[in-house]
Formats: structure tokens, sequence, C-alpha cells
């Protein structure tokens, strides 16, 4: 019957298409990146430039330094969970660990960028703020997926 026929092209096809195990890093290497070069950009700290975005010292000190550290965490966290690695006890967990608090760090830098702009509405976040929006889901992905990613 015609169904069943569709149906063995289907599973034949997508049987063959080979899975492609690393696919975190497509997500992981920009992420990272964007990041890394934010914190990098916002160096050295200075008082005036928190001041810009009515943060207190202490915020934007923290912002630089969850910038640059997620995004190093991130990548670090990537090299820590390879296979050739994989025999020392406690690293994958380590790692796991390490990518799971650097997409909480993200979300958080990018839920204060998104208050910090005082929306009108949620929709308006939505529809006009699609960078962080994309960057805040990134950072949630890792969150709740870690190295399982």
């Amino acid at each position: 019957d015609w169904g069943n026929k569709m149906q063995l092209a289907i599973n034949r096809l997508s049987s063959s298409i080979p899975e492609f195990c690393a696919s975190h890093w497509l997500l992981r290497i920009p992420l990272a990146v964007v990041f890394i070069q934010q914190g990098l950009s916002k160096l050295p700290i200075t008082v005036d430039d928190g001041a810009a975005f009515d943060l207190p010292y202490l915020v934007w000190w923290f912002v630089v330094y969850g910038e640059l550290g997620s995004g190093l965490g991130l990548l670090v966290a990537a090299f820590l969970s390879l296979k050739a690695l994989s025999h020392m006890p406690m690293l994958s967990e380590l790692s796991d660990m390490l990518t799971r608090f650097s997409g909480f760090t993200i979300c958080s830098i990018m839920t204060g960028v998104i208050w910090i702009s005082q929306p009108e509405s949620f929709v308006d976040v939505i529809l006009y703020d699609n960078l962080h929006v994309f960057l805040w889901v990134g950072g949630l992905y890792f969150a709740l997926r870690g190295n399982g990613a």
C-alpha cells in the first residue's frame, strides 16, 4: 500500500542522514564569542561606564566579569567534556555544572539588559529586541541542558 511505501522511504532517508553529535558547538561557540567580546569591550571597568546605565560599580563589575566568565565557561566546559578527558574522575560532572552555571549567568545578564531597556510590554521585547531574546534563550538552553546538549 502507498502509505507503507512512503513511510518506509521516509524511514530509509531519515536513517541515512548521519547524526552530528557535536552540534552543540554550533550554538556554543557564537554565544561564547558574543559574551567574551562584550566583556572585553567593557574593559577597563570604570564607575562612569556603569553609571551610564544607572548601575552601581559593583553591579557593573559583575556584568563585565559575568560576560567574560560565562563565555569562557561555555568553551572550557566543552573542552573538559571531550572523550579524551572522560577518564578523569568527576570531570564530566564539573564541566556539566560549569556549562549550566554559564548558561544561568547569560540568562541573568540578558534579563538585566532587557530590563534596563524599560520595554513597554513583553510583546515589545519579543517583537523588537530579538538579539537579546535569542541570547537569553541560548543561555537558557545551556542552563537547562548542560553538557547533555
